[in-house]
């Protein structure tokens, strides 16, 4: 339906010291533009406080890259700006900085592995002549003993010392070595973050970023060589840079190369959670609002049996006949989506839970979304509108008890500006319109930059 809802505290009681948190899981890149769109519609909604108020921000793969500049202050109507040009205040988001190619391991790679290849045998060479001098006596010992009885034993006895050498001093270089790690590099990501935070004054030090803004920014990435997550922020891992966090936790596997920092591999976050809601839960959110973009669409298909022909027919297509990307992309959203509803779960039989989640998606039979290339930058109009659109039509659907939740929590909500910039986008379906009316700031607060740092 859009929308599941963990209710576990008491509604009837106003939290005055609660913490909340927006929790952001990934989406590649029409994913995150979609969230945008829905994080606009959102702050529509909310009429005391906007999306850059919460306590405690998470983001993971295209999650952290709007997490980082929302917990700075940074609106989502000036992210929007920043895809089009129009921002005053940030470069615009170029597909360069998405879809620079992996240059340098397209062309060090084969070349290492060529030159690894022509020279293994010379080396063994090598290394053998070296050690001779080292292995001499015990080689002319165990050749006496195959003289004296020549048994497969005492044959592979004797070989046992020159295998030594070779295996320990080098190995047979294996061809997927001349493959790169991945399609692209993201390191214009990591650019583009910090040179924009720099240029605004913005701090890009977790600690920082906490003490001036009193606003906690966690970023997750996956640790390649352990499989295991590592969590960004200023109590937890922060010897790294806000933009370099960004830049390892939107590593996508295979079409971003893994990125290294202090000596460690990293790729996207997502590969190991869907979304941090344990995170924002351990570092004490008693309301979390999380946003993921993907989950599997519900291709809800009438079968028909032809029984002169005895054969099935479906009155519109299959997904499989869509192609391979389509095939994927299907089985990605509901592995995305399957972990996440565990989660949900979890927390709805742990007894020791006493807050609230609410979980924004987008509808299961969300065609237009769907049919979408999350890898699509100049769909990113498209994308913005259509997360609009998800995102007020969900609480449009579940009203009542989302805004109890979020009235308790001191979070009043209206139906006014939202309906009123819906109203404008059904009136322009021109994308440059619709974008002008999605990147307007809320008549209520304003963006501006206040001593150096952003604020709403």
């Amino acid at each position: 339906m859009g929308i599941s809802i963990v209710q576990k505290s008491d509604l009837t009681k106003k939290k005055t010291n609660s913490k909340t948190a927006l929790v952001l899981a990934g989406g590649a890149v029409t994913g995150g533009t979609f969230k945008v769109g829905g994080l606009k519609a959102l702050n529509n909604f909310m009429v005391n406080q906007k999306v850059t108020d919460f306590d405690l921000y998470v983001g993971l793969s295209a999650g952290s890259f709007l997490a980082a500049p929302l917990a700075g202050g940074i609106s989502p109507e000036e992210i929007l700006k920043s895809l089009d040009g129009s921002s005053r205040y940030f470069k615009q988001l170029s597909p360069m900085h998405m879809y620079q190619p992996n240059w340098k391991e397209f062309i060090t790679r084969p070349v290492s592995y060529l030159y690894r290849r022509t020279t293994f045998l010379p080396g063994i060479m090598y290394d053998v002549a070296r050690s001779f001098p080292l292995i001499k006596s015990e080689l002319k010992k165990k050749m006496m003993n195959l003289v004296a009885q020549p048994t497969y034993s005492n044959l592979e006895d004797l070989l046992e010392p020159l295998a030594k050498v070779i295996y320990t001093s080098r190995s047979m270089p294996n061809l997927a070595e001349a493959i790169p790690g991945g399609l692209f590099d993201n390191r214009p990501l990591e650019h583009y973050i910090r040179e924009n935070m720099e240029r605004n004054h913005l701090s890009n030090n977790f600690k920082v970023l906490k003490r001036l803004r009193k606003k906690s920014l966690y970023i997750v990435a996956t640790n390649l060589d352990t499989a295991g997550y590592e969590v960004f922020g200023p109590d937890e891992k922060s010897d790294v840079t806000i933009s370099e966090a960004v830049w390892a936790s939107t590593a996508i596997p295979g079409f971003y190369k893994p990125v290294r920092l202090n000596g460690v591999d990293y790729v996207d976050g997502q590969v190991r959670r869907t979304a941090n809601i344990d995170v924002a839960i351990s570092k004490g959110a008693d309301l979390v609002v999380c946003y993921n973009p993907f989950r599997p669409f519900n291709n809800d298909l009438v079968l028909e049996y032809l029984r002169e022909e005895k054969r099935y027919v479906t009155k519109g297509k299959r997904l499989s006949e869509l192609g391979l990307f389509m095939v994927l992309n299907q089985a990605m959203r509901s592995l995305f989506h399957t972990r996440l509803k565990y989660t949900l779960d979890h927390y709805e039989k742990d007894p020791n839970f006493k807050g609230d989640i609410i979980l924004i998606e987008p509808k299961a039979d969300d065609a237009l979304f769907f049919e979408i290339n999350p890898l699509a930058f100049w769909q990113r109009a498209k994308a913005a509108t259509c997360g609009f659109n998800s995102v007020r039509e969900s609480i449009n659907r579940h009203y009542d008890p989302v805004s109890k939740i979020f009235s308790a929590y001191g979070i009043e909500l209206s139906h006014e500006q939202v309906d009123e910039d819906y109203s404008k986008i059904i009136k322009n379906r021109d994308d440059k319109k619709t974008m002008e009316v999605l990147e307007s700031e809320s008549p209520r607060k304003k963006f501006r930059l206040v001593r150096g740092r952003a604020a709403s």
